[in-house]
């Protein structure tokens, strides 16, 4: 499943035969999938009798357009980000993580209980348990999927979609009969004590004399971007990143050279695990200041579409994923500008552009290819 530039054979070299420039496969086809889902987007809001050019100025404006909205779309990015790297580090080992919203819902109830038992402590030391409680719970919900792949033989699609239903019963289970505010008729904890909550950006840049408008992109935005940063290291870097990537490449040649397939899908899916339950940090912690049903709102799925969209690199993910931040903001600006294009419209168009960052993403891929291949060979057949 891996994307990877070796497995595709380019990447290495404008000009050589048989291959293409790197730039095609990571920017270019991208920004292709990226046309097409707004050009067939355009064509459903022309159906419905409005102005595509008018929707595409509003949704941009009310993604970028002001620093209130800029702070929204961040906020929203940083789940992506998450749930993106989570997916990327799965499909380096080989694997299709689909089981990012469970390994979400479960790292944020481990990051719940963190802030329901840590009233009265610091936010710094509760979000440094928190962290290491959400990484934990993400990580113990990926384990039993990735050990019934790795021993069993397991398939990791099945497995791990059937984990995001029982995530799902398990959270609905104690919100609704054991952690339940008192008196509370809506299923949510109570909520945490205030000195437990991730600071808000605005309030943590207004504490050194920089002013920016208020928004809910709290602090685990930069912890984030430092898990991008950790990513990196760990997949380019290291000795696991390197087994890692070569069971995702060629699982018999990783057996030949010693590498155990099972060791590493183990511990690639307990780290993907892991950076989705992160996600709990942004809402739980950051956001809402209790547990609540339905905080994650899809966020795992579509990390796979960020995942794909930005070639499994953090720096692609990290586009991807304000990207589809712009999607959430915009979109919500589109639905209140626009009588006619309620929240399910805008969905579609969401969907529109997961489905050709994902299932199509290889739609144009054999064309440009060859027209590249082509381009490179005239020049030498001319010399």
């Amino acid at each position: 499943m891996a994307s990877g530039t070796t497995a595709t054979g380019i990447g290495k070299g404008f000009g050589q035969p048989g291959e293409v420039p790197g730039w095609v496969n990571n920017a270019l086809l991208p920004v292709l999938n990226l046309a097409a889902a707004l050009v067939v987007s355009s064509l459903v809001i022309l159906a419905i009798g409005e102005n595509p050019l008018s929707a595409m100025e509003v949704l941009l404006y009310g993604s970028f357009g002001y620093p209130e909205a800029i702070g929204f779309t961040l906020y929203y990015a940083t789940n992506f980000i998450f749930t993106g790297l989570a997916v990327s580090v799965a499909f380096h080992c080989g694997l299709f993580n689909i089981g990012g919203e469970g390994q979400a819902y479960i790292g944020g109830l481990a990051i719940g209980l963190v802030g329901l038992a840590f009233g009265g402590m610091p936010w710094p030391v509760v979000a440094a348990v928190a962290i290491v409680a959400g990484a934990l719970g993400g990580a113990a919900w990926a384990y039993i999927p990735a050990y019934l792949q790795a021993k069993r033989g397991s398939h990791i699609v099945i497995t791990t979609i059937m984990f995001n239903f029982i995530a799902a019963s398990v959270m609905t289970y104690l919100l609704v009969d054991v952690l339940i505010a008192p008196g509370q008729q809506s299923p949510e904890s109570r909520q945490f004590d205030q000195s437990t909550w991730l600071p808000f950006l605005h309030e943590a840049l207004g504490r050194v004399g920089i002013d920016i408008p208020n928004s809910p992109l709290n602090l685990s935005f930069v912890w984030a971007l430092a898990c991008c940063a950790l990513v990196w290291v760990f997949v380019w870097h290291t000795r696991w990143g390197y087994e890692i990537r070569t069971v995702g490449q060629n699982e018999r040649a990783a057996v030949y050279a010693g590498i155990s397939p099972s060791r590493n899908i183990i511990l690639a899916m307990a780290i993907s695990g892991a950076l989705a339950g992160f996600v709990g940090l942004n809402e739980v912690l950051g956001v809402h200041h209790r547990l609540i049903l339905g905080f994650t709102g899809g966020v795992g799925f579509v990390g796979i579409a960020v995942a794909l969209m930005g070639r499994n690199h953090p720096v692609g993910i990290v586009l991807a994923a304000l990207l589809f931040g712009a999607l959430y903001q915009g979109g919500s600006e589109l639905a209140f500008e626009f009588p006619t294009i309620n929240r399910e419209m805008v969905v579609v168009i969401q969907g529109l552009v997961i489905l050709f960052a994902g299932a199509l993403e290889n739609l144009f891929k054999a064309r440009i290819e060859a027209l590249f291949r082509r381009t490179a060979r005239r020049p030498a057949a001319a010399g």
